[in-house]
């Protein structure tokens, strides 16, 4: 059965009065984790976000929070090697997940975080939603479809946002979108709904913002 894909729609004025009233409070740095025994107390519900090395997962992070440095941003893929957590007042904890896929790092360190993001996803019972991250120059690659297909299989509800989408024309966009929401037909964990972004732009911020405070 083929599913609907389609762009989330702009937020009604509640949607997105609660999505800026969430992140115009302070966001705080916890803790980084490099093992499940490390993770924080399960006492509040949580929202990851996922990709490919150098998707842009810090750099979302930092245009939702209004902070230019609370994530740590970096060129060289594969830099974040644990799972960051960040607090928020009254609402669900952000998580920044390792990148996946290339990194520039030994190969027993990449696989040593690889093993712990696969157990964090399949594992953690708070985890309302992932937030799977795609570079809207590229599309979904093979290394996305695994990790789509991990959260099939833990019945984890993801949802895609296309990164990046500042650097493609209109031609380009449409080609993509075309491209992931054909990838996303197989895997029945995906949220029918796409968020399109540009962390430099602020293009579908406010749209983020907004679905995050409907979670919590």
């Amino acid at each position: 059965m083929q599913m609907d894909f389609t762009l989330t729609p702009e937020p009604d004025d509640t949607s997105r009065e609660r999505g800026r009233l969430l992140f115009a409070a302070p966001v705080e740095f916890l803790k980084g984790v490099v093992a499940m025994a490390g993770l924080p107390p399960a006492d509040r519900i949580e929202v990851c976000f996922a990709g490919r090395s150098n998707v842009g997962k810090s750099s979302l992070i930092n245009a939702l929070t209004n902070r230019k440095n609370l994530a740590r941003a970096s060129n060289t893929p594969g830099r974040t090697q644990e799972i960051n957590y960040f607090t928020t007042e009254g609402g669900p904890y952000l998580v920044d997940l390792p990148g996946y896929g290339f990194a520039e790092a030994p190969v027993a360190v990449v696989q040593k975080w690889q093993a712990l993001l696969k157990s964090y996803l399949s594992g953690r019972a708070t985890l309302r939603r992932v937030f799977v991250l795609i570079d809207a120059r590229h599309g979904v690659k093979a290394v996305d479809d695994e990790i789509l297909s991990l959260l099939d299989r833990s019945a984890v509800t993801f949802q895609v946002v296309l990164t990046k989408v500042d650097k493609i024309s209109q031609a380009e966009r449409e080609k993509v979108l075309m491209q992931v929401k054909g990838a996303l037909q197989k895997h029945p964990a995906a949220y029918p709904e796409l968020v399109v972004t540009s962390s430099e732009k602020g293009d579908g911020i406010e749209t983020l913002r907004a679905i995050i405070a409907g979670l919590a």
